[in-house]
């Protein structure tokens, strides 16, 4: 007779264990999804400005394209590089939480970066394109979203710092790894060369 009660506070205990270790993993699983969220938003900065360099960059080619006939490669560089840059854009806004997706798209930010830079070098011998007001106007542009990714890139990293810490750490882990929160990969250039925002100033 005794043994039912005691089985029912032994019962009691382990249901309340159960509840309160649900309680601790829905808290600890809405805290992940937050922080994921938060990269999904730092990034969602990122792509504004990559977006508004993506739409300058045909401006700047076709000004430059009058002065520079004889830089064909130089300016076909840069639409190439800004195509990849792109569709490697659209790919990672796609499934942002692909690291290879990240990989792929700091690659190509990277090749975008080093093909402006040529561009750059090569108008320096060019004194009437430094001159033409469009131009001047579109490289100001260009210099001031640079600094705007530049920015909105390391708030991104910032984000992918604090969710990546939070998924790795204990007990967290074992919730990640359950449920699917891998890591994040950061938004960096890969060639030590392109680290350098182009110099876009005349």
């Amino acid at each position: 007779m005794h043994l039912i009660p005691a089985l029912l506070i032994i019962l009691a205990i382990i249901v309340g264990a159960l509840v309160i270790a649900a309680i601790w993993g829905v808290g600890i699983y809405n805290s992940l999804v937050a922080l994921r969220n938060a990269c999904k938003n730092a990034f969602a900065q990122v792509d504004v400005q990559l977006k508004r360099r993506y739409d300058l960059i045909p401006n700047l080619v076709e000004t430059a394209k009058g002065y520079m006939a004889h830089e064909s490669g130089t300016l076909t560089a840069v639409v190439e590089a800004r195509a990849k840059a792109t569709q490697a854009n659209v790919r990672f806004a796609g499934n942002p939480n692909d690291p290879a997706a990240m990989r792929d798209l700091s690659q190509a930010e990277a090749g975008l970066s080093g093909a402006l830079g040529r561009l750059m070098v090569v108008s320096e011998q060019y004194p009437q394109l430094k001159a033409d007001a469009t131009m001047r106007t579109l490289m100001e542009e260009l210099s001031s979203t640079e600094n705007r990714i530049a920015f909105s890139r390391q708030a991104f990293n910032d984000a992918v710092l604090f969710y990546n810490n939070g998924r790795e750490v204990f007990p967290q882990v074992f919730i990640a790894n359950a449920f699917g929160f891998a890591a994040a990969e950061f938004f960096k250039i890969e060639d030590p060369v392109e680290k350098v925002a182009p110099k876009v100033a005349f």
